[in-house]
């Protein structure tokens, strides 16, 4: 249904196309508008018969049709959206008095001939009708474009937004990180070397970190269980480069299959928290990583020590917490909080996202 809304379609006697969704808008409003003539108009049927009936309200309807359509797609672009305001008033009034000329005589030959003898005050009443009800009709018709260029315009910058953030999770991807890559295979290649047992894990990890990024993050959700499982895998290859130097944890409550979630949108706060951490830090340091979901929402919370006193901006790395905002608030708006504190001697960002 949303594909079909967003096809265009050819107006009829013009080159012009436009959205199916600004058609049905329009004949909607066209319908309302015949309405109510038809209800105005009703007792005419019984005064002057039925085409009598039919040929004031079709008249006036296409009156209106025309000098709408012509203050939208003329008028409007040529003056208006090009600052020539006093151009604009001039012919949009101009083509009221058009528009009362012929209305004009048609209501002196249907009331003064067909229905009966018009009295003078009672044309001078019309004339005012016409006059304000015209103007009426035309200020609905700007304000419904204005609305829907409005609408179309934020659609098309929040699917500019959209196409934007996946292109960088796309990039993010595709790069896996060569640092992180890089240490890995120096890593696997220290314990061949060593002939360790590890080495085959190693090996295991890495392609389950690949299948992941290849593939299942292609989808627009997948199970946070996947994801989790893609930052344990990530966290275990980082602490063989750190060994002993840091104290790495990863914990997990509730239940990771009953929740579907953004892929790599937890990746960043964990790169994050690494680059500008641990690879930071003289001595010993720590990173802890907490993810506690419910059926309702999911919390993480990720620390990292860092050297007292350095300031420099930690919300860098990856594709960066400034851009995880913008995915959040994208894919959960009103349903999500990002808590980033950046203490004294560690750096503390906290997620809480809501499903409902």
């Amino acid at each position: 249904m949303v594909n079909v809304l967003h096809r265009t379609i050819r107006l009829p006697l013009s080159e012009r196309f436009v959205p199916v969704r600004y058609a049905l808008v329009h004949a909607a409003y066209w319908i309302m508008i015949t309405a109510f003539f038809i209800y105005e108009k009703k007792y005419m049927i019984v005064k002057a018969g039925l085409p009598s009936f039919v040929t004031c309200v079709s008249v006036r309807l296409l009156l209106l049709i025309a000098i709408a359509y012509i203050n939208l797609h003329y008028l409007l672009p040529r003056y208006l959206l090009t600052v020539k305001y006093l151009k604009y008033f001039f012919f949009v009034l101009l083509s009221i008095a058009g528009y009362l000329l012929v209305q004009g005589l048609f209501d002196i030959f249907l009331y003064g001939y067909v229905l009966g003898p018009m009295r003078r005050n009672f044309f001078w009443e019309t004339i005012s009708y016409n006059f304000f009800s015209t103007l009426w009709y035309i200020g609905i018709m700007v304000a419904l474009k204005f609305s829907i260029d409005w609408y179309e315009q934020k659609r098309i910058l929040q699917k500019i937004a959209v196409e934007k953030l996946q292109a960088e999770v796309n990039y993010l991807r595709s790069q896996v990180n060569p640092h992180f890559l890089f240490n890995a295979l120096n890593n696997l290649y220290s314990l061949t070397l060593k002939k360790s047992d590890a080495a085959p894990d190693v090996v295991l990890r890495l392609s389950d970190m690949m299948e992941y990024m290849l593939y299942d993050s292609d989808d627009t959700f997948v199970p946070l269980e996947k994801e989790v499982q893609y930052l344990r895998n990530y966290i275990e290859l980082e602490k063989l480069r750190y060994g002993e130097h840091a104290d790495i944890q990863l914990k997990t409550e509730g239940d990771m299959s009953c929740i579907m979630i953004a892929p790599l949108l937890l990746l960043p706060l964990v790169e994050n928290a690494f680059k500008h951490g641990a690879s930071r830090s003289a001595g010993k340091s720590w990173l802890r990583c907490t993810v506690k979901a419910t059926n309702h929402d999911l919390h993480t919370t990720v620390e990292n020590s860092k050297q007292p006193g350095d300031t420099r901006n930690h919300a860098k790395g990856g594709i960066g917490l400034t851009n995880l905002n913008k995915r959040l608030e994208l894919l959960y708006p009103g349903r999500y909080s990002l808590d980033i504190r950046n203490q004294e001697d560690h750096f503390y960002v906290s997620l809480h996202i809501r499903f409902s």
